[in-house]
């Protein structure tokens, strides 16, 4: 690949995401199944191809594929993809924490994720299906840590923690058959696309051509 290539590479891709982006959401605002089946799986490989080509950390491509993954089992309805998605989640957020190593987070941001956390668990809890309660628990304290550290690495990522930690709230008040906004799935899609996209900026911002 020429060097002038190599240059509109990361350009090139994430122009691609952004379009697949787009597709995703017009399709679920509009109930297109086979759009969202077409959309909703390149969306994390073109980001992480966007991240390998701007010789970004390794931990965010893995994080990116294991969104990916969480990403493909959530489209199918069979059992046990719930939990299999939710696991390849999960082991994303570790990637991320270890990406976000030792910064410092304000006390005043571990106080309102936990108390959010609390509060969100209390008023869900009795709604979710009796095998999920453990593994949602963990699960939503996991992502509380992650949204809560990506705020060390500034604003960008700050925001994509805080928006990954509502899209999923969202999906958890879905299960739990609670009150959800108007166009809940629209919402969910755009807080999640946003979220992986601003933590990936916040990352490469901070590491800029850092390999792991």
């Amino acid at each position: 690949m020429s060097g002038r290539a190599a240059h509109r590479l990361p350009g090139a891709l994430l122009a691609a995401f952004a379009l697949a982006a787009l597709a995703e959401l017009v399709s679920v605002a509009v109930d297109a199944r086979t759009g969202q089946l077409l959309a909703k799986p390149l969306l994390m490989p073109l980001l992480a191809a966007y991240v390998a080509a701007r010789g970004g950390p390794r931990l965010l491509v893995a994080a990116l594929l294991l969104g990916w993954g969480g990403d493909v089992f959530l489209l199918s309805s069979a059992d046990g993809a719930f939990l299999a998605g939710m696991g390849c989640f999960a082991a994303g957020h570790l990637c991320y924490l270890v990406l976000f190593g030792r910064r410092r987070t304000h006390t005043g941001l571990v106080l309102g994720y936990g108390l959010a956390l609390v509060v969100a668990l209390a008023l869900l809890w009795s709604g979710l299906p009796a095998e999920l309660r453990v593994p949602v628990a963990v699960y939503s304290l996991l992502l509380a840590a992650m949204a809560c550290r990506a705020s060390a690495l500034g604003p960008l990522a700050g925001t994509g923690g805080a928006l990954f930690l509502l899209s999923d709230t969202l999906i958890a008040t879905g299960v739990a058959e609670a009150p959800q906004p108007p166009a809940a799935d629209l919402w969910i899609m755009l807080t999640y696309i946003a979220a992986q996209a601003l933590l990936t900026a916040g990352i490469l911002r901070s590491r800029p051509r850092t390999h792991d």
